[in-house]
């Protein structure tokens, strides 16, 4: 792992929440590897210390699954399209498939310009119709789902399925600020 520098500290005393922030698909690579969060025996609170959570969960070594997190980050940096990157993938013929995971409401509200909103009716025509070589690009508001769902998505043979690091939120900000911000009465 030659960029590990570059990512954030991380060690038994970061909280969950802290993980999870740093680390997004961290939720994913540790239940993928050691069923960790994926039912309420195995759960966590993002106040629970990422130690604790190894020690509850068969006294796994904490360098093993900060090793792992840190692995799984980097490939998921490979599934991450930048804003701008994105910006000039439009500009291409064909452009790449928009697809939009936010709600109705958010859609109607501000969209990226050809996205199609995510239902379970567009997943079935996508496996059932289109080219696996085709590039796909997810997003949500902040980039916090669309991760998960490009790699669901590259695991059923679409490789070239990207997720908007940031959401459109980020593209907005960096790649067109003419798009409109907006923030949820949720989030912080």
């Amino acid at each position: 792992m030659a960029e590990t520098a570059t990512l954030p500290e991380l060690d038994g005393s970061n909280t969950m929440g802290e993980v999870l922030a740093r680390f997004p698909g961290a939720k994913r690579a540790l239940f993928a590897r050691y069923h960790i969060g994926g039912c309420q025996s195995c759960s966590y609170d993002n106040s629970e210390t990422l130690a604790r959570v190894c020690e509850r969960n068969e006294d796994l070594p904490v360098a093993e699954v900060i090793e792992h997190i840190l692995n799984a980050h980097e490939n998921d940096r490979d599934i991450l399209i930048e804003p701008g990157a994105l910006r000039e993938a439009l500009a291409q013929v064909p452009p790449p498939r928009l697809l939009d995971l936010r709600t109705r409401e958010e859609h109607e509200a501000v969209a990226l310009p050809g996205s199609e909103m995510f239902s379970n009716e567009l997943l079935q025509s996508i496996f059932g119709t289109e080219a696996k070589d085709r590039t796909i690009v997810l997003y949500d508001h902040t980039g916090d789902r669309s991760l998960d769902a490009a790699a669901y998505l590259i695991g059923h043979g679409f490789k070239n399925t990207r997720a908007l690091r940031g959401g459109i939120d980020a593209y907005a900000a960096e790649a067109d600020t003419a798009l409109p911000r907006y923030k949820l009465e949720f989030e912080d």
